[in-house]
């Protein structure tokens, strides 16, 4: 049978294979489908970040569209007065929808899909029919309390744009030679976790050799930089984290899309925020200390001379932007020690969820 309007709705909390499967069952039976997220403000997973996320993975999804609210109404299946406060909340919903596709009398739907048995009252209270999908779970055994237990088992069952949401991202950043590569490949290592290198390196490399098909003798001391140059870095740096995301639950960076601003500073002598102005949060940065690190010059770094400036700005924007971050001091064994126990620490609140309202 052939729906006209389908409803699909849920906390996705956050979204998993479960879900994404009860929506392309209802978009392959219905000419229209309404995914709507409707989430609690004691929750931890913003709503537009759930509905974002959604979107993403059914874009391609005919007929499909993701409408995201807020329903702070308490849960009681056996209470009337109750359920008609959700349900003025999903109506609701479903009259955006209908407004703008531009006609406001096609709000009403003539199915609901669910994996949930409350989808029968809902579906007679909406007058449409109720479609069970997989009850039990044994189509996609999981839920979104079990990720929320455990993400990292669990990692898998979600799609690219919810993993690359969800990751706790840390990030190594510090003066040249103050040891982030060392010290970010370390901890990807104790944590089996996948490993970000930093891109301004291999965008400086790409630069010198573009400069010398002009100038066959160019060097780095005669580059030109831009603002656009350091936005590519920030834009690149940003696209390898993201991508690493959808490999584990925790990303270790050597440098993230912030970090750009920073090395922008130096070489264009002014703050240009513009560069990163939607720089993720992370879980966590490790500003690495340059004292009582030698400095190692390999070709490619500006001098030992610039890393107390490169410190006390990273320190400076680390501190304005109200970040969590620690500062790394010691030999190679006393950082690792030390960013292990933070990381550890960030990590676990990163994905410490509130347990949403229950009936």
């Amino acid at each position: 049978m052939t729906f006209d309007h389908a409803l699909v709705l849920g906390k996705f909390y956050p979204p998993h294979a479960g879900h994404h499967h009860l929506v392309r069952t209802a978009a392959a039976r219905s000419r229209r489908t309404t995914v709507t997220v409707l989430g609690s403000s004691a929750e931890s997973i913003p709503i537009a970040d759930r509905v974002a996320w959604l979107r993403a993975e059914h874009a391609d999804d005919p007929g499909v569209v993701v409408l995201g609210d807020l329903d702070d109404h308490p849960m009681d299946f056996d209470s009337d007065p109750v359920w008609e406060l959700h349900m003025g909340v999903t109506r609701a919903v479903l009259a955006r929808r209908a407004i703008a596709d531009g006609d406001p009398s096609a709000a009403a739907v003539d199915a609901v899909f669910s994996s949930e048995d409350y989808g029968e009252e809902m579906a007679k209270r909406l007058g449409a029919r109720h479609v069970l999908v997989d009850r039990d779970r044994t189509a996609f055994p999981v839920s979104g309390t079990a990720i929320r237990a455990d993400p990292r088992a669990h990692w898998d069952r979600l799609a690219p744009a919810t993993r690359v949401g969800l990751a706790a991202r840390v990030v190594v950043l510090g003066a040249e030679s103050s040891g982030t590569t060392t010290l970010s490949r370390d901890l990807a290592a104790r944590l089996d976790a996948p490993w970000v290198r930093e891109y301004g390196r291999d965008h400086t490399g790409h630069k010198l050799a573009a400069a010398r098909a002009f100038a066959p003798d160019a060097a780095l001391g005669s580059l030109v930089w831009t603002v656009g140059d350091f936005q590519d870095v920030a834009r690149r740096q940003g696209e390898l984290v993201d991508e690493a995301a959808t490999r584990g639950p925790v990303v270790l960076c050597d440098n993230d899309s912030w970090a750009a601003t920073v090395w922008g500073h130096r070489y264009l002598g002014a703050p240009r925020p513009e560069i990163a102005p939607d720089a993720r949060r992370p879980a966590l940065y490790l500003l690495t200390d340059h004292e009582g690190v030698p400095f190692e010059q390999d070709g490619w770094r500006d001098g030992e001379h610039l890393r107390p400036w490169m410190t006390a700005r990273f320190t400076e924007g680390l501190a304005a932007r109200g970040v969590p971050w620690l500062l790394v001091t010691g030999d190679r064994e006393e950082r690792l020690a030390r960013a292990l126990a933070a990381v550890r620490e960030a990590v676990a609140a990163h994905f410490r969820f509130a347990a949403p309202p229950v009936g």
